[in-house]
């Protein structure tokens, strides 16, 4: 006796899709197909006429409810709606009433009734019904005051390894950058980094992590890349050890990009992987709404930054009576005959000593940036001073 499979309703469109496509090869007879998938012929037929006129939006269930029942979403209403959850898995009642309203759809269901909706078409599974609970959010007050940097933890493609690079404007949730890279270098960040600063301009400030290539604990949190930065005179602010959530819109941003993107298919490339970027931050810029935002779109609160980006090899800029030093290849620098250490990451380039007059105490600037206070009356001269940290 032959077991009839079930169409599950979490899975009830898969299966109709996957049913018309092996009908359409014609390699098996209908009656026989039908069978294997727990259906009448006459059920069959209909599921394949419905797709070879509408496509997957025909797979949907139709409602059965009277059309002239006043209380009942208009059926173009639904449509729409069945359409966008179709486009868009990962999106829930909130952001899809989002939608219809930005779109002067009317009438707009209750959100409770678009879950119905969604649930009774088999749209909708067992996240899609979990309220989200409210918390209290840190936003920056204009674009470009803030952005957060950082990798998304890497993945294997059929290829080689991905590296997802990502960067969020912190007022806007605007994503200037989702790049699938082939390491985490400096090198290859730094192209990246100038790529974003041509199209958009400079922020006043950068948050990172604690990890390469931003920060590391045994230079005192320089490096070459966030001494490049401080060059373009932005500001490097890395994040306190064990503190992750201070990366919030980061982490966020990471875990829906996984949900909708990464994990839902095998990738064969690094190019394959970036493709999928490209389509999908363009949704997340223009097209999904965000709670934060009032339900806005992350495009219309952001704006480029008047900050010019001028070249990737910024000059030192120093007053002409300015007391200047170079640090050497040891990572030291030599005043009055002594030498005092700095971090290695300045290498090659010129410290400004100005004295703070307290009696032989200087400070050490690399542009506007103090890196840290040397006293030479003492046989211990070093006093670094770190990046900042929140």
């Amino acid at each position: 006796m032959r077991i009839a499979m079930p169409w599950k309703p979490m899975k009830i469109l898969d299966l109709r899709l996957e049913f018309v496509e092996l009908a359409s090869h014609e390699a098996m007879p209908m009656n026989q197909l039908c069978e294997r998938f727990g259906i009448s012929r006459k059920t069959g037929y209909k599921w394949l006429q419905r797709y070879r006129s509408e496509g997957k939006p025909g797979l949907v269930n139709r409602p059965r409810t009277p059309l002239h029942i006043s209380q009942r979403t208009p059926r173009r209403v639904e449509a729409l709606l069945l359409q966008l959850r179709l486009e868009h898995p990962a999106w829930g009642a909130r952001k899809l009433w989002h939608i219809l309203t930005r779109r002067g759809i009317t009438p707009v269901p209750a959100m409770s009734t678009i879950t119905r909706i969604l649930h009774r078409n088999g749209l909708i599974g067992l996240d899609g019904t979990q309220p989200s609970k409210p918390f209290r959010r840190f936003e920056h007050p204009v674009p470009n005051g803030l952005w957060q940097m950082d990798f998304k933890g890497w993945f294997r493609t059929l290829a080689a390894p991905c590296h997802p690079l990502t960067i969020l404007d912190d007022h806007s949730r605007f994503d200037l950058c989702l790049e699938a890279l082939a390491n985490e270098q400096t090198l290859t960040v730094k192209v990246q980094l100038e790529r974003v600063f041509e199209r958009y301009g400079l922020p006043d400030t950068i948050l990172t992590d604690n990890g390469s290539p931003w920060g590391s604990d045994r230079t005192h949190f320089y490096t070459p890349l966030t001494v490049w930065l401080m060059l373009l005179e932005v500001k490097v602010v890395h994040i306190r050890p064990y503190h992750p959530q201070t990366q919030g819109k980061e982490e966020r941003f990471h875990r829906t990009l996984k949900k909708e993107v990464i994990s839902t298919r095998q990738w064969r490339d690094l190019a394959d992987c970036q493709r999928a970027f490209d389509e999908w931050r363009i949704v997340d810029n223009h097209d999904r709404p965000h709670e934060s935002l009032s339900g806005d779109v992350p495009a219309e609160h952001y704006r480029p930054s008047l900050r010019s980006f001028p070249g990737p090899e910024p000059k030192q800029e120093y007053p002409s009576t300015a007391i200047l030093r170079k640090v050497q290849q040891g990572g030291f620098i030599s005043f009055r005959g002594v030498e005092y250490s700095v971090p290695k990451a300045f290498r090659g380039y010129q410290l400004r000593l100005i004295e703070t007059g307290r009696e032989g105490h200087f400070e050490v600037f690399f542009g506007r940036n103090l890196i840290k206070i040397i006293d030479i009356d003492k046989t211990e001269k070093v006093l670094p001073i770190s990046p900042v940290r929140v």
